[in-house]
């Protein structure tokens, strides 16, 4: 019996290592999304700097989740929940990474002095990377695969606006042909920020995973 409650314990500590990782990332992507506005160049550095963080706990929740799985042996919905977590585990820390990519790219486009614009509006596509990604942590928590599937929908119109942000790129760099560089890192934020979109309905598809055994592919 004692067995039994250590198990169990470890598995609520393992949640919990998960969440707070989960936490950390989400907080990382919001800044991120904020330098593509801001250009706050201590911000960049901060993201950039920090990823070894979100790298340890990924590294750390994995070799507990296999030191669970060698002393234990979990079957049914705990060997489930083990399966989850090391999934959902290295979709966040590439989430992380997607972060430090967005805080690179934004320094690339500070660096390059490039005097132009864009034209492309970046603000709604990351607030739905943003809804996003917290639906899917929020899934988690709650263990509600209704929430999650919501996200698939989300997911669609992230794909349209990376497209229309690819079209503006090619449409910019027609028009400036002497900044390539910087077209290439302004197309590459909205790539980026898709990127996360994906990992954030991966995360949804190992929680319906989780709470209904049922394995989904939606793409």
């Amino acid at each position: 019996m004692a067995v039994h409650h250590t198990f169990h314990r470890e598995l609520e500590k393992l949640n919990q290592k998960l969440l707070t990782m989960g936490t950390l990332v989400e907080e990382r992507v919001r800044m991120a999304v904020t330098v593509i506005e801001t250009h706050d160049e201590e911000m960049i550095q901060k993201i950039i700097r920090c990823d070894y963080e979100v790298d340890d706990m990924e590294v750390e929740i994995e070799e507990e989740c296999l030191k669970i799985l060698a002393l234990h042996q979990p079957v049914a919905s705990d060997l489930r929940f083990l399966i989850t977590v090391i999934k959902i585990n290295n979709e966040i820390e590439r989430i992380g990474d997607m972060a430090v990519n967005i805080a690179k790219r934004v320094d690339g486009i500070i660096k390059s002095n490039c005097s132009v614009k864009s034209g492309f509006d970046y603000g709604e596509m990351s607030e739905h990377v943003i809804t996003m990604l917290k639906m899917s942590l929020d899934a988690l928590v709650h263990r509600d695969a209704s929430l999650a599937r919501n996200i698939f929908f989300i997911d669609d119109k992230v794909d349209a606006l990376r497209n229309k942000a690819y079209e503006t790129a090619l449409k910019m760099l027609g028009k400036f042909p002497e900044h390539p560089k910087c077209m290439m890192n302004t197309f590459l934020l909205a790539r980026h920020l898709e990127r996360i979109a994906d990992r954030a309905t991966n995360i949804a598809e190992e929680v319906i995973y989780l709470v209904e055994g049922e394995i989904v592919r939606f793409r």
